[in-house]
């Protein structure tokens, strides 16, 4: 199933996205708890980060991740347009992007449905010419998720206009083959640390 040919799909892949956020919560609660922990212990503020960023239909919603970086960075803006980034992350901050955990609070976002275990991923409102061309390519039909076609295909690395290629791109062939591939290459970098 795609979803160019039938909206069928994304009626089972939201089942999908409710049913894996639900059984990794209930597995993950208490490791989750523990990393909450040490992000207090080790560095000023709470432990979960709280931003505004564009979903669905266009639709603005709160995006949860573990904080991984001081009080004092910056709040509206993308870690690529900082002139130094790596000041700002804590140490155990570090750990967490490198590995991916920091995502881990976005599944309370999948459950709520404001995102999608795959999908292209929710950017900030203030990313004002990538939106226009996620507009253009109909990304914005799709929920975004925790992972997606452009952050296996490079991550930080990918420039703008690429990403928003990956997305429009993830767009016309989502299926369940599209979203499997991408779990399974999601899994095995953060296990490779990338």
């Amino acid at each position: 199933m795609s979803f160019g040919k039938s909206g069928g799909y994304l009626f089972f892949k939201r089942a999908l996205d409710i049913f894996f956020s639900t059984l990794l919560l209930f597995f993950l609660f208490i490791p989750m708890c523990a990393v909450a922990l040490i992000i207090c212990m080790t560095s000023e503020g709470g432990a979960i980060f709280r931003q505004r960023r564009v979903g669905k239909d266009g639709r603005v919603f709160t995006c949860y991740k573990f904080r991984t970086m001081y009080r004092y960075a910056p709040q509206s803006c993308p870690k690529s347009s900082f002139s130094d980034s790596e000041r700002y992350i804590t140490p155990v901050g570090r750990f967490l992007r490198r590995s991916s955990l920091d995502e881990l609070p976005q599944l309370f976002n999948v459950l709520r449905g404001d995102m999608s275990l795959v999908g292209p991923r929710p950017l900030i409102e203030e990313e004002g010419e990538i939106h226009e061309l996620r507009r253009r390519c109909g990304v914005y039909r799709l929920r975004p998720g925790i992972t997606g076609l452009a952050q296996v295909s490079g991550r930080d690395s990918v420039s703008d206009i690429d990403k928003a290629r990956f997305d429009a791109r993830y767009a016309r062939e989502v299926s369940l083959g599209r979203d499997t591939g991408i779990v399974l290459r999601t899994v095995l970098g953060a296990m490779g640390g990338k």
